[in-house]
């Protein structure tokens, strides 16, 4: 009577996960008696290679954009088994989180000057490689109404404070979906009630966040009105002060910089680093990407990704808002050679329009011909 042969047992995946993203690391642990892994992508076989322990941290040359990652074990005879991690959208491996000093990029510093010159109102600019360090801002000091962008923050908070990453589907998953997708003011007051009990005790707690990361000059002020949706430390070596403060009254506030560090935040923590891990360690690498993965999904386009976000390769995960007199964007936008992040505010009293989402897509346009060279 023949021998039925049992495969090993299937790989534990630690890394990456379903609905976050991945710049291409594998992690997690084999079955005694593996002797090789492979791995594989939307079913196409992208590394394979020897195994010598249980635990494996391998780097793979998946494709950019949304894949199943499939990782199969093998041992000494010959027999498989494998799990699928679905919903993974792969990032450029040289997009991976690190820490870099800041330093101005003179002609980058010229380029946004032109810029903002020609827009009708005023506006705020900063921009960074976080590949190379180098970046320019203009007047990434003043103070704007904050409108929606504030809605990272909240859910930066309630990862923060929540055991584990949401799972899909979830009440938190499906407000936080809503909050920055949609950009569902309804959404965003529940998220802080979800969290805090109330949108004042939210608040509060999201501001406290705000300070203990360097993020001085943004206020939270209360909840979010209804009826409003939208569908549509200082940067070391990169000087940010005010050239130009709009006068605007009392509410939600932020500046070009403190939305562009609150970004650069979230992607360092990802992989551990920067001062959301130091100072927030309930929001973990896990949470990070997956908010990261969210972010890249914002149905609000034609603003930083106005001419970008059609071109091959390239992935924008970033936050918009936008009020009668204000309209702003920030976020991260990653290509093949690495990231960087931008930061595009504007106030016009008159009524801002679709020239603040045209300036924003050639801070964008711009950024990326400068850093890919």
């Amino acid at each position: 009577m023949a021998l039925v042969s049992t495969p090993p047992a299937p790989p534990a995946i630690v890394q990456p996960a379903p609905y976050e993203v991945s710049y291409g690391v594998v992690r997690g642990v084999a079955a005694p008696g593996t002797v090789r892994l492979v791995v594989k992508a939307d079913g196409r076989l992208v590394r394979s290679l020897p195994l010598e322990q249980g635990s494996f941290v391998v780097a793979a040359p998946l494709p950019l954009g949304e894949v199943t990652v499939r990782i199969e074990t093998i041992d000494r005879h010959g027999r498989r088994s494998g799990r699928s991690v679905p919903h993974v959208l792969v990032l450029p491996a040289a997009a991976r989180p690190r820490l870099l000093p800041a330093r101005v990029d003179p002609g980058l510093v010229r380029s946004l000057r032109r810029l903002t010159t020609a827009f009708p109102g005023t506006s705020a600019l900063y921009v960074q490689s976080l590949t190379t360090g180098a970046g320019a801002s203009w007047n990434a000091d003043a103070s704007f109404p904050a409108a929606s962008t504030l809605k990272l923050a909240i859910a930066v908070t309630a990862l923060a404070r929540v055991q584990g990453s949401p799972q899909r589907g979830s009440r938190l998953d499906s407000l936080l979906r809503r909050m920055l997708v949609y950009s569902d003011n309804a959404a965003a007051n529940e998220v802080e009630r979800y969290f805090a009990g109330s949108t004042s005790g939210g608040s509060t707690l999201v501001n406290a966040l705000m300070r203990s990361i360097g993020l001085h000059d943004s206020e939270m002020y209360g909840g979010y009105e209804i009826g409003t949706r939208s569908v549509s430390g200082h940067g070391a070596g990169i000087p940010t002060r005010v050239d130009e403060q709009p006068s605007w009254g009392r509410g939600k506030r932020t500046t070009a910089h403190d939305l562009a560090h609150l970004a650069r935040a979230v992607w360092l923590a990802g992989s551990g680093k920067g001062p959301l891990r130091s100072a927030q360690p309930g929001f973990t690498p896990a949470d990070a990407r997956y908010l990261l993965y969210v972010l890249a999904y914002v149905r609000d386009p034609g603003k930083l990704d106005r001419v970008i976000g059609s071109v091959p390769g390239v992935t924008v995960a970033h936050k918009a808002g936008w009020l009668g007199v204000a309209r702003h964007d920030a976020g991260l936008v990653f290509w093949r050679g690495g990231v960087f992040v931008a930061a595009v505010m504007t106030y016009r009293s008159s009524g801002a329009g679709n020239s603040s989402d045209v300036l924003a897509g050639r801070v964008g346009s711009l950024a990326l011909q400068r850093f890919r060279g």
